[in-house]
């Protein structure tokens, strides 16, 4: 699945819903079903760490300068400032069958699983 779309756009959302995250673009919106990790110049951050809803929300308002979707690997958005949100796919580190979906318009209803 190719995700490039979302590069060169803005970071416009980040919604924390139940047990996912979405994060929208100036069009295209990525649902996360596991909780990626943010990587910064000098540390990381993982969900259930002191300051991760902050270090995500930090992102609204950034440019996308790469994003890659890599089949059974990784999810990587990286941003103009350097931070980059990572999320591993691999099945062993993944509680469900899909980590979760992509959407080029946004709306969800054009979402394809990952």
């Amino acid at each position: 699945m190719d995700i490039s779309a979302i590069e060169g756009q803005e970071l416009t959302a980040v919604e924390f819903v139940g047990d996912y995250v979405r994060l929208r673009f100036d069009g295209p919106m990525l649902t996360l079903y596991a909780w990626p990790h943010i990587l910064l110049a000098d540390f990381s951050i993982a969900y259930g760490e002191p300051e991760y809803r902050n270090g995500l929300c930090a992102q609204i308002g950034e440019m996308v300068a790469k994003a890659a979707l890599e089949e059974t690997e990784a999810l990587t958005v990286e941003f103009e400032s350097g931070t980059v949100i990572g999320l591993s796919l691999r099945e062993e580190e993944l509680d469900g069958p899909e980590a979760g979906s992509y959407s080029a318009d946004g709306s969800g209803m054009d979402e394809e699983d990952f």
